[in-house]
């Protein structure tokens, strides 16, 4: 996963890219797809200033998690950055995944990165994260949550997904942001059902239990 670095501040909605390798130069770096139907599979990913690459580890705990979870799911993932997080719930045979980024040449590349994979059940949208989820939504199974560091969007987002509709009954919502924050503030009926550390970061997942 890719964090921004909080030295170099970005647009709110830009997100982590999930890279696996480091830009160089001017050059793009690439989002690695380590399981599913699309395994080992390198695909290039925009090289956005700020952005900084750290290894497939957290991705890869992630995603055994959510081992059960993702078969037919519907997933959102909130601060797209390279779409990292939606490739692998589509490799591992997601329903279809909802893609919102800011960053408009991430979001051209992550469409060019769908069709190299031929994957038609996903759909990007080159949006503010914030505005989007301040409507009135459609339930998702599966949540993503990595917002850029030190922007404090934490809360807001959690709280407009909650409110608008855009959580199935069992949601299964996963956050990831620096382990300074703490614990985000959660609905009483979202419980916490796993937690690690890596470095600056803490990522947890949270099952929303229906009221």
């Amino acid at each position: 996963m890719v964090r921004r670095n909080p030295k170099n501040p970005v647009k709110q909605s830009g997100g982590r890219g999930h890279q696996s390798s480091a830009n160089t130069g001017g050059g793009s770096g690439f989002v690695r797809i380590i399981s599913g139907k699309w395994r080992g599979r390198k695909l290039p990913v925009k090289n956005v200033e700020g952005l900084r690459p750290t290894t497939d580890r957290v991705k890869e705990t992630v995603f055994n998690w959510l081992a059960a979870d993702l078969y037919d799911a519907k997933c959102l993932d909130v601060f797209a950055g390279s779409g990292g997080l939606g490739l692998e719930a589509l490799s591992r045979q997601a329903e279809h995944v909802t893609l919102l980024e800011l960053d408009k040449g991430a979001a051209a590349q992550i469409n060019l990165n769908l069709a190299a994979l031929k994957a038609d059940n996903a759909t990007v949208k080159n949006v503010d994260a914030l505005q989007f989820l301040g409507q009135p939504g459609q339930a998702f199974d599966v949540v993503f949550i990595d917002p850029p560091f030190r922007k404090d969007l934490l809360n807001d987002v959690i709280d407009k997904l909650e409110n608008n509709g855009w959580l199935s009954a069992n949601a299964i919502i996963y956050i990831e942001a620096e382990k300074e924050f703490g614990l985000p503030v959660v609905p009483n009926h979202w419980d916490m059902i796993k937690e690690k550390h890596a470095g600056q970061v803490s990522f947890r997942l949270y099952q929303r239990e229906e009221k």
